[in-house]
Formats: structure tokens, sequence, C-alpha cells
């Protein structure tokens, strides 16, 4: 669907605006001619209450390291974690890029031990708003992280058995939920036992899954956008039909 957007004069100058916006003199939003195709996260997560992480409320994060969807993302946040051995590389280009705070993955699978806990150390000294661990980590390892940051640890937690009271004793900040199409079911028995643990979990692209999880207990939707390849080829196909 081609976007539509009318010229608005905002403190005297003059922007481009989406038709949604540009009749609420309460949001004026500031887009320019080149700078308006904006990979919008979808509606349904403003339900979420959010994670306010010094003083910044969170209810968005994207999952991707694609610089330019980072860069032209409205989601509140990054979410910096890939299937590789986590790098020091990744992290600092991510955090250089972003406009919004980045939480970056540290290991917790492959990579455990020492090295996680330096890799943990060095995402808070590039400017990490937290750190991200996989669900095989270790507590003692946990525990080890926990002693030297003074950012949030977001553990992920994937199974339904998994001993979530150990993992908030042993550091970890933030709940991350990533169970596929049990999410949400996890999620639900999480609140019911943490009433108070901030949580965050991945909440499918559509937004009937989303707001699912969102009313199971989530505070923040994990998001994860569409390739660089699918918004290409939209982008391609709209400049065939002109």
């Amino acid at each position: 669907m081609t976007r539509k957007w009318k010229r608005v004069t905002i403190r005297s100058r003059d922007a481009l605006v989406p038709d949604e916006f540009a009749g609420d003199p309460g949001i004026p939003p500031i887009e320019t001619s080149l700078r308006h195709n904006i990979l919008h996260v979808p509606k349904e997560i403003e339900e979420a209450t959010g994670i306010v992480v010094y003083g910044r409320r969170i209810r968005s994060l994207i999952f991707s390291t694609d610089i330019s969807i980072i860069r032209n993302s409205d989601a509140d946040a990054v979410f910096c974690v890939y299937p590789f051995t986590a790098q020091r590389a990744i992290s600092a280009a991510v955090i250089h890029a972003a406009s919004s705070p980045v939480f970056c993955g540290v290991g917790g699978g492959t990579t455990q031990g020492m090295r996680a806990v330096y890799l943990a150390m060095d995402a808070e000294n590039q400017g990490a708003m937290g750190v991200v661990v996989n669900a095989p980590i270790p507590n003692r390892d946990l525990r080890s992280i926990a002693r030297v940051l003074d950012i949030p640890i977001v553990v992920t937690v994937t199974k339904e058995d998994t001993d979530v009271r150990r993992r908030i004793d042993n550091g970890a900040t933030i709940i991350n939920v990533a169970g596929g199409h049990n999410t949400a079911r996890i999620v639900e028995k999480i609140r019911k036992e943490h009433p108070s643990v901030p949580i965050m979990a991945s909440g499918g692209r559509s937004g009937e899954s989303i707001l699912a999880t969102i009313e199971a207990g989530a505070n923040a939707i994990v998001y994860t956008p569409p390739s660089s390849g699918e918004l290409f080829r939209n982008l391609m196909d709209s400049y065939r039909e002109k």
C-alpha cells in the first residue's frame, strides 16, 4: 500500500508527515522528503506497559543486526543477538550506528565461562544499555557476570520448566522469553509465579500473536522485522509500477 503524505507547517518549517499523524497537533512528527520510509513496529506493541531502564521506557525492541534497518526503525531499542559466536566488532558496529539503546548478546551457549564475562564487560564499556545471555548459560557464569556489571542482564528462557527463580537469584534483571509457539504460555506461567519480574518476549509478526503475548504478561516485545530483501522487493515493485 502506497503511503500518503501531507505537507504541514511545524514551528514555521515545512515537513512531510504521514496522513495518520498530519491532523493531530499533539503529535508533531518530523520526517523529511528523503528520510520518510521508516520501518514502523506493529501498533499492537503500544499496548505493552514497557520496561523503564535508566528512565527510558522500552516497549519495542527490534531483533536485528542489519544497520540499515536499525537506523530506519522506530523501535524503542535494539536487540542485538545473532546465531554466531559473540564478537566485539559486531556489538561495536551496532552500538555506534544505532540511534536507540542496544541490548547486546554476549554468549551463554557456545560462549561460556570467563569469555562471556569479558564480552559482557566490553559491551557495557562500549555503551550497551544491557546484555543478553542465551538459555544454556550456567548459573555460575550468570552470577559472575552480575558481579561485574552495572547494566541489566537479560536472560533468555526457551522452556516452560526453566527454574526462573534461580535465574533471578543469580543475577537476571530481565527475563526474555523465546519459546516459539509456546511463548505466550511460558510468559503466563512466569508472570503468575513472579508478578514483578520484567519480561520481554518474542511476539511473532501478527498483531494477534503480539497482543496474546502482552495479555499473557509481557512488558515489552522483541519484534523480528522483515529482511532487507523483503523490504527491497516491495520498494522495487513500487518503482516498476511507476
